[in-house]
């Protein structure tokens, strides 16, 4: 069956016709171990929502499709939601394949998609709302985190990725930012494996002697459940963050539960959001989302973290709501009007979408990752950076 229709929590609503709300992701295959939780960030949002009277009067009904972790199934999936359940909106994708897959459907239909995750930039479509980073707010302070005397200031980095297109671009990227920082291309190397990969022998050998004189870092775009494999097969080789030190910028706080934290204690990674920030908002989100967990069955229960991606994607529901009762329409495009310059408060803190370019202002962070699976945050960023949705470092492969 191509998509579920569960019945939601329509407490406070009045009787007129629900609002069928698309959520796309993987719930099976390699990207389930991080896609799942956004499906439950989604709707705990829509419980909220529905709770507390709906969006315009009108109950919000979730329509939930797996992708899979298969591209072309995602394009069928977001057909599907679009003219057979006719959803006024889709929350879902988390790799930038599935999101390129799902694209030209939804501009060719007219739908309105909030993607809610990090991802390498060039791409601004009308028909789609990012609320994840950018480069600039994710990738570049991360390495430039590691060229500073906080980061040890490392002069060699290998880049180590899943063979799709965010880790692809966003190496290109990181390589010209760290070659304009004074690195040398021969101190720069890069890997990419396959999705779903399980041996990381060879690939480790070949990072510990890349960085046997003390000044090399990992820079990691590895996605879903290879991490498992790699964190653990580079403990086994005796590495460790002093040694060698992983940056990631595909791992948070909901795949570290499925990880040994003993193989990741010490080593790094850059996101917008962290489930330790300490404001009585944020406290008030997790509680929330454990509590949520629980009260639906969910695994894990109150075990469950929150993390970069699923505030994103809980926060992406709330903006859709602000601006429908802006425009005071479901209308596509008069949302996505309504969208552009919005400010908005998210379980982080304050944010505000980009008044042209379809993307968010956000902070950054650089996280630590603890013994319990938390991330001490050590860096944060002065303000909220604005998203350049086109990198500068990809000008000259653009022709401008």
């Amino acid at each position: 069956m191509a998509a579920v229709v569960l019945s939601a929590s329509v407490s406070g609503c009045t009787s007129r016709a629900p609002v069928k709300v698309g959520i796309l992701h993987s719930l099976t295959g390699t990207m389930a171990i991080s896609e799942t939780s956004l499906r439950d960030a989604v709707q705990m949002a829509i419980e909220e929502i529905n709770a507390a009277g709906g969006v315009l009067g009108r109950p919000l009904e979730p329509v939930i499709a797996d992708g899979g972790s298969n591209w072309d199934l995602f394009e069928e999936r977001a057909r599907e939601l679009l003219t057979e359940q006719r959803v006024a909106v889709v929350f879902g994708c988390w790799t930038s394949v599935s999101r390129k897959a799902v694209l030209p459907v939804f501009e060719s239909l007219h739908g309105l998609l909030f993607y809610p995750l990090q991802y390498e930039g060039e791409e601004m479509s009308p028909n789609i709302f990012y609320l994840g980073a950018t480069p600039n707010q994710q990738l570049i302070p991360g390495a430039d985190f590691m060229m500073s005397a906080e980061g040890g200031r490392k002069k060699k980095f290998y880049l180590l990725g899943t063979e799709y297109v965010f880790p692809r671009t966003a190496n290109r990227v990181l390589r010209a930012h760290l070659m304009a920082a004074g690195i040398a291309a021969s101190d720069i190397v890069e890997e990419y494996t396959l999705f779903g990969q399980s041996d990381y022998q060879s690939t480790v050998a070949r990072i510990k002697d890349f960085g046997k004189g003390g000044d090399a870092a990992v820079l990691s775009t590895i996605n879903g459940d290879s991490n498992l494999a790699f964190y653990r097969e580079f403990a086994r080789q005796g590495l460790t963050p002093d040694t060698i030190p992983v940056m990631a910028f595909s791992v948070a706080e909901d795949e570290l539960r499925a990880m040994a934290s003993e193989d990741l204690v010490g080593h790094l990674a850059a996101w917008n959001y962290y489930q330790s920030i300490d404001t009585p908002e944020n406290k008030r989100f997790v509680d929330a989302f454990k509590a949520f967990a629980e009260r639906h069955g969910l695994p894990g229960g109150r075990r469950r973290v929150t993390d970069d991606p699923i505030e994103a994607a809980y926060a992406g529901v709330y903006v859709w709501k602000a601006a429908i009762e802006k425009a005071q329409s479901f209308e596509v495009a008069k949302v996505t009007a309504a969208v552009l310059g919005l400010g908005f408060d998210a379980p982080g803190g304050r944010k505000r979408m980009h008044r042209t370019n379809h993307h968010t202002y956000k902070p950054v962070y650089i996280g630590r990752v603890r013994a319990d699976g938390q991330f001490d945050i050590i860096w944060r960023s002065e303000e909220l950076l604005e998203p350049q949705a086109f990198s500068p470092y990809l000008r000259v492969a653009r022709g401008q």
